[in-house]
């Protein structure tokens, strides 16, 4: 399981470990991380985090240009930067750089209720801390 924690809110996700094992080993290694998450730019009522060129070895898998709220998504780079998408409502990614896929490695199994006033902060009080262990 991965235990979120962003803006003093908790959410706890299942693995995707068979359909994105690669993704899931990557985001794995990276942990624990704490980082700051904003609203998205582009893809509509969506959290996300920029990585800029950040290189996590993976191409596609499980991939998907519109996950549901509480599915994370994990865009490896290429067309546009490293980045990953925390949806809390309608979404359909993209960049400056056009349409994208991202690969769903993770979805939620508590806190979704919490997903839209995160939504929310991001959007009107800007970026807040979000951490991601392994639980």
């Amino acid at each position: 399981m991965l235990e979120i924690t962003a803006a003093g809110m908790r959410f706890l996700a299942r693995w995707e470990d068979e359909l994105a094992p690669q993704t899931v080993a990557a985001f794995k290694a990276i942990l624990p991380l704490d980082d700051r998450i904003i609203h998205c730019r582009w893809s509509g009522e969506a959290n996300w985090i920029p990585w800029g060129d950040r290189q996590l070895g993976i191409g596609p898998e499980n991939a998907t240009s519109y996950p549901h709220p509480g599915e994370l998504a994990l865009y490896p780079g290429g067309e546009s930067e490293t980045e990953l998408l925390f949806p809390y409502g309608y979404c359909s990614f993209a960049s400056k750089a056009g349409h994208l896929w991202a690969n769903h490695f993770a979805t939620l199994v508590e806190g979704q209720e919490q997903l839209k006033e995160l939504g929310r902060l991001t959007l009107w009080e800007g970026a807040q801390q979000i951490s991601f262990r392994d639980a």
